[in-house]
């Protein structure tokens, strides 16, 4: 039976993703902060709850993230960028991922097919950006795809058929985008969930490092 980790169970895609596979007869483990008192920005909380685990996982995922910390709201320009705002979007964002990368290559596969992936945004796409804004949200998320296209590389050396991607859930309905959605099309939690585990299934090792949207598309640096 396939395993499978999801990191942030209990958010609004956490949780959807962890239905869909449990649905599919994977054997999965969850860990979130409001379960297992998991703090994705403190390290010693991330190697704590990892340290629990002891299974050979399929696939891992981080399925945390936020649009807003601590009431801080996108900014429309530059003149709204703090240091504080943006330091919490990279806590969040780039360097709670980071962690769980670090403390989780234990339980990847060394013989076989296994995927790691984490959410990222369209909007930390470089090459896609034509509107600007969102500093803070843009630029966590684009030094979290950097971090996974690095890891990648590194793990092809020890683990060479894993699988490390970026994945773009599109926007889905949840309290995290409630306030931003405006006239923006979206999907559910469970149709984003069935969407972005067809499009991890479909995954190569050749696509490792990759940025990739809900319809398995290759989305721009």
């Amino acid at each position: 039976m396939e395993k499978a980790l999801i990191i942030g169970s209990s958010g609004g895609i956490g949780s959807a993703i962890h239905a869909a596979l449990a649905r599919q007869g994977v054997d999965v483990t969850g860990l979130s902060r409001r379960g297992h008192g998991l703090q994705i920005t403190d390290e010693a909380s991330v190697e704590r709850c990892l340290a629990t685990l002891d299974a050979t996982y399929d696939l891992i995922f981080v399925t945390t993230g936020a649009l807003e910390v601590d009431g801080a709201r996108p900014e429309k320009t530059i003149a709204q960028i703090s240091a504080s705002s943006m330091m919490a979007q990279f806590a969040v964002n780039c360097i709670g991922p980071s962690l769980v990368l670090k403390h989780a290559r234990r339980l990847m596969p060394r013989d076989r097919r296994g995927v790691f992936v984490a959410l990222s945004a369209r909007v930390g796409s470089i090459g896609d950006n034509r509107l600007g804004g969102w500093y803070a949200y843009r630029t966590a998320k684009a030094a979290l795809n950097q971090m996974l296209h690095s890891a990648a590389i590194e793990l092809a050396r020890t683990h060479p058929q894993m699988i490390c991607a970026a994945l773009h859930p599109g926007t889905v309905q949840t309290e995290f985008t409630r306030k931003y959605v405006g006239r923006h099309p979206t999907v559910s939690p469970k149709d984003a969930a069935e969407n972005l585990l067809s499009v991890i299934s479909g995954l190569t090792v050749e696509q490792t490092g990759g940025f990739f949207d809900w319809a398995g598309a290759e989305v721009a640096w």
